[in-house]
């Protein structure tokens, strides 16, 4: 494209442009505090890149404006604000960051499951790993060899490279031992992680690099996982998109968590389901069941209670397979075989959960719990009624303030302005969408009983390895639900005829709204931890 048709397309799409500096700015003067008037270059320096990268995506969107080519501006605008979300949050500052660098520095090393010494130490350690990674948030040579460090390091979070030396040190492959390492999941929800950490070492780079290209490459891979999805998805592009991008989405995808893996291939397992569940009636065969299945299972090793996915594939009509149904048998096959290595795995993670700070968690026991459980009847009755409503509500809050709770926390804080809007945008998004899609009966209450089987697995899970036995405190975050959100336009939606008289051009004021967010949300951490 010349000049001048950039220019045209420029000009042609001011009110949307316009509609986006409005958003910022109102959104983004509810974060600010006193703190940054008294010094704002930072802030103005962020301000002026957001408005920068926001114009640019809405412009690429315009020149992208189709469903055939929405993939493109998928990946585009989450790397274009993913990309400063990696730099801009503090040192390991996401949730558990500190120990999925310590599995990434593994996997760069390509010890693909590691070695929990523990029990030959006979102390309070677990895995040999390079100390370098550890030079970016203690003083050199301080290592990470006790439950103790973990007490330092809560206090320290929130972290710049301007509030530490440590950035600027070379990377150190002297071995130290760490307590934790996420033993428990699977090696390639972190291979994208450390091949940008392996680049950092390769090029001889500043630790800091270790973390960030770690970063970078962790969310190149979400960004080309999203983009598939909404490429192979026929129907719900914009509300796919939609998900994808949340806050809580891009903060846990510009990160070394494997939250991001998770979450994109949830959102192209469904990406999927609607393409099998769309297609032209006998155009399927075995091989997409077994592709389908693939998806599944190697999201739920990542987090088992997203194997109930494979439960998608008996919503699919049997009259798109050329076999009819006859095709049930393959998947009632791949149905059991997903569920047995589920299982399978789950009686190895289990145990490699508790070779971490967890198991010196002194109120942690699953077994106190369940046998807590069964001797008190109302307890279990309690436990729905919370997870139904408190648990619910504090997910909803959890979509811009990145750790899933209301309270005030380190992750937290009052951006109620903006929680409210991105959650009406989202209801709208995916309640009420004008671009309706049909979907059977039988298809609506299917994906119901899957999100209910994921949800309420999820929480019975944190109930017996998390909440103390007798309580209900479930450690719940927002970014364990997050592809649940992506079911919901399946499930069931309404008509408001108002939107429908704007259905042309619904999607492009959802695209400014969709970049807005995540623009507010890198001015969100600009203003509170510069």
């Amino acid at each position: 494209m010349s000049l001048n048709e950039f220019k045209d397309v420029l000009i042609s799409s001011k009110k949307y442009w316009l509609i986006y500096l409005a958003l910022i700015i109102i959104l983004g003067l509810s974060t600010v505090t006193y703190k940054n008037a008294l010094n704002p270059n930072f802030e103005i320096s962020i301000l002026l890149i957001i408005v920068f990268l926001g114009i640019l995506c809405i412009v690429y969107y315009f020149m992208h404006n189709s469903d055939k080519e929405l993939y493109k501006v998928a990946f585009v605008i989450i790397l274009c604000f993913g990309i400063v979300t990696s730099f801009i949050v503090p040192i390991c500052d996401v949730s558990d960051e500190t120990e999925h660098l310590a599995r990434t520095e593994l996997t760069s090393r390509g010890i693909i499951i590691p070695h929990w010494t523990g029990e030959d130490l006979g102390v309070d350690r677990a895995y040999n790993i390079s100390s370098s990674h550890m030079n970016a948030i203690y003083n050199k040579g301080a290592g990470f060899e006790s439950i103790e460090a973990l007490n330092y390091l809560t206090n320290s979070l929130g972290k710049t490279v301007y509030n530490t030396p440590n950035d600027t040190l070379k990377i150190d492959y002297t071995p130290t031992i760490i307590v934790s390492a996420f033993e428990q999941n699977p090696f390639y929800g972190y291979l994208p992680q450390a091949i940008g950490m392996d680049l950092a070492k390769l090029l001889d780079m500043n630790v800091i690099w270790m973390l960030w290209l770690g970063r970078i490459f962790n969310l190149i891979m979400y960004a080309g996982l999203i983009s598939l999805a909404i490429k192979k998805t026929p129907v719900l592009k914009m509300p796919m998109l939609a998900v994808a991008c949340i806050p809580i989405s891009i903060y846990q995808a510009a990160s070394l968590s494997i939250d991001s893996m998770i979450i994109g291939l949830a959102i192209l397992a469904i990406a999927y389901f609607l393409y099998l569940y769309k297609a032209k009636i006998n155009s399927l065969g075995v091989k997409h069941v077994v592709i389908f299945s693939a998806l599944c299972l190697i999201l739920g090793l990542c987090k088992l209670p997203y194997l109930a996915f494979i439960f998608l594939l008996l919503l699919i009509p049997f009259d798109n397979f050329e076999k009819g149904k006859k095709i049930i048998p393959y998947m009632i096959l791949c149905i059991a075989l997903v569920g047995i290595i589920g299982v399978m795995w789950s009686r190895y993670s289990q145990p490699a959960l508790m070779h971490s700070w967890r198991s010196r968690l002194k109120y942690l026991d699953p077994a106190g719990q369940m046998n807590y459980i069964l001797s008190h009847p109302n307890f279990i009755g309690n436990f729905f009624s919370q997870i139904f409503t408190y648990n619910i509500a504090k997910i909803l809050y959890g979509t811009f303030n990145f750790f899933g709770a209301a309270q005030k926390t380190h992750y937290s804080d009052d951006y109620h302005l903006i929680v409210v809007t991105l959650l009406l945008f989202l209801a709208v998004m995916l309640l009420a969408y004008p671009k309706r899609v049909k979907f059977n009966k039988k298809t609506r209450i299917g994906t119901l009983f899957v999100v209910l089987v994921i949800y309420v697995g999820t929480c019975f899970i944190q109930l017996l390895t998390w909440a103390s036995v007798g309580r209900l405190n479930l450690g719940l975050s927002t970014r364990y639900f997050v592809p649940l959100f992506a079911l919901i336009p399946i499930i069931g939606t309404f008509r408001i005829d108002r939107l429908e008289r704007f259905k042309d051009d619904f999607d492009k004021y959802a695209m400014v709204f969709i970049i807005a967010f995540m623009a507010v949300m890198v001015l969100s951490f600009a203003t509170k931890y510069y």
